[in-house]
């Protein structure tokens, strides 16, 4: 099985700075795409940035210019700055792996981290 573990979250304020890392573990025989998806109270989980092995990147339009996203072999970082109230949300991990040469990438999740902006 693959294991991804997110840290860094927290409480900041706004206009601060914060940032977050996935480390993936487990069975990977390669990592394909890895990404950070965030989800706030009574909402859809949605898209925040998404990093692929070549390194092309892809932001939610609400956090352009704000955030950055890059990866280190089975690390995945979202840079986080002028961090506003709306950002408030759980924060997901997520990446396409496979475990071996035979098949192709499964999705894997997870926990998430809690990121709360406010004064």
């Amino acid at each position: 099985q693959v294991q991804l573990v997110e840290s860094g979250g927290g409480l900041v304020q706004p206009g601060g700075s914060l940032r977050i890392s996935c480390a993936a573990s487990g069975r990977i025989f390669r990592i394909y795409a890895m990404g950070w998806y965030r989800q706030a109270p009574g909402k859809q989980r949605e898209l925040v940035a998404r990093i692929t092995s070549g390194g092309m990147t892809n932001y939610a339009d609400s956090v352009k210019g704000r955030f950055t996203i890059s990866r280190d072999n089975a690390m995945v970082y979202l840079q986080m700055n002028s961090l506003k109230p709306e950002d408030t949300a759980v924060y997901y991990c997520n990446a396409d792996v496979s475990s071996n040469s035979m098949n192709g990438p499964s999705g894997f999740w997870g926990q998430g981290t809690q990121v709360t902006v406010s004064s």
